[in-house]
């Protein structure tokens, strides 16, 4: 069973930087793409980033360019770097991974970004 605990939302002002991390269990985040979503208030969870087990990144139009995904494999984390947040990043965020046949999800981290 793939266990994934995010870590790291809060209230942060626009402009303004956080990171976000997901620890996972076992090695999975070496092993298997890893993918950051997000929930807003009312609407569809959407992908907002992701990394392949090479390391290869994809991000959401909506965020290219303001937010860095990354692992850390010795720690079996990966990170959500988010820079220049604006209010409509708000949401929850969540760590993501398919594996064996299953998705798995983190609990959510809450972010909220205030003008």
């Amino acid at each position: 069973q793939v266990r994934l605990v995010e870590s790291g939302g809060r209230l942060v002002q626009a402009g303004g930087p956080l990171r976000l991390s997901c620890a996972a269990s076992g090695s999975i985040v070496s092993i298997s793409s890893m993918n950051w979503y997000r929930q807003a208030p009312g609407l569809q969870r959407e992908l907002v980033a992701n990394i392949t087990s090479d390391g290869s990144t994809n991000y959401a139009d909506s965020v290219k360019g303001r937010f860095t995904i990354s692992r850390d494999h010795a720690r079996n984390t990966v990170y959500l770097q988010m820079n220049s947040l604006k209010v409509e990043d708000t949401a929850v965020y969540y760590c993501n991974t398919y594996w064996k046949l299953r998705h798995y999800w983190g609990q959510g981290t809450r972010v909220t970004v205030s003008s």
